[in-house]
């Protein structure tokens, strides 16, 4: 009997965002993977959980898929984890997903935590229909991207480093002219921070202090700044 896969979502900040169903997943799994032992093992301490851990990250989950499909099919049931977050939302998970689902495991999704969410909601710009992005690429194709982002009709979503954040306010204000845009960093953890403006309120705002913590960014998209214009 094959063993099944579970996608665990964890905490972005605050421990207590678990959901009980994880946890009691998390509890029940033959093993978890980690794409960071450390920092799973801290969650898991707080939890007070005692679990086999094993290394899957974005280096070497190409090198240990097929170990780890040959343990769902001898019957062990596998959690996923990130260090933050849902698996898969600019995480590794996509490969072992696909090829799970290839050799007819089970695979389970457990709803949760997630960056961009609770900062699309807080942004106050429209949500019924919205595009995610994740993280630009650094180098090749990161003007193609900026283009297309130019001529996005629904609200964006992006992620970046912290040490980049100033850097791509200025790019998307030169790509798409002024927009109105939301930067929340520290999501769920005490230094929580939404802050709203004009990209060139922003530029000015975070170029003044050092940025700390995950950046979610969400920009409106063209129909709405045209809609504001219009008023």
């Amino acid at each position: 009997m094959q063993g099944e896969l579970f996608i665990v979502p964890t905490p972005i900040g605050n421990l207590e965002d678990i959901t009980l169903r994880a946890i009691n997943i998390l509890k029940s799994v033959d093993v978890i993977l980690a794409e960071d032992t450390r920092t799973t093992l801290f969650l898991l301490k707080h939890l007070q959980i005692e679990k086999t851990l094993k290394s899957y990250h974005q280096h070497n989950e190409h090198k240990i898929l097929e170990e780890i499909i040959s343990m769902l099919n001898a019957g062990k049931n596998i959690a996923l984890v990130s260090d933050a977050g849902t698996p898969g939302i600019s995480d590794p998970g996509f490969l072992l997903i696909r090829e799970s689902i290839s050799n007819g495991v089970k695979v389970t999704t457990l709803p949760g935590a997630t960056a961009f969410v609770p900062a699309l909601v807080n942004s106050g710009f429209p949500c019924n229909e919205f595009s995610f992005y994740g993280f630009l690429p650094q180098k090749k194709g990161r003007q193609t991207k900026l283009k297309l982002l130019a001529q996005e009709n629904k609200t964006f979503i992006l992620y970046e480093s912290p040490f980049r954040l100033v850097k791509l306010l200025e790019e998307l204000k030169q790509f798409t002219g002024e927009r109105r845009a939301s930067v929340s960093r520290e999501l769920s953890k005490m230094f929580e921070e939404n802050k709203r403006g004009t990209l060139t309120e922003l530029i000015t705002y975070f170029s003044s202090k050092t940025v700390k913590g995950e950046i979610v960014v969400v920009v409106e998209g063209s129909s709405s700044k045209e809609e504001n214009e219009d008023e």
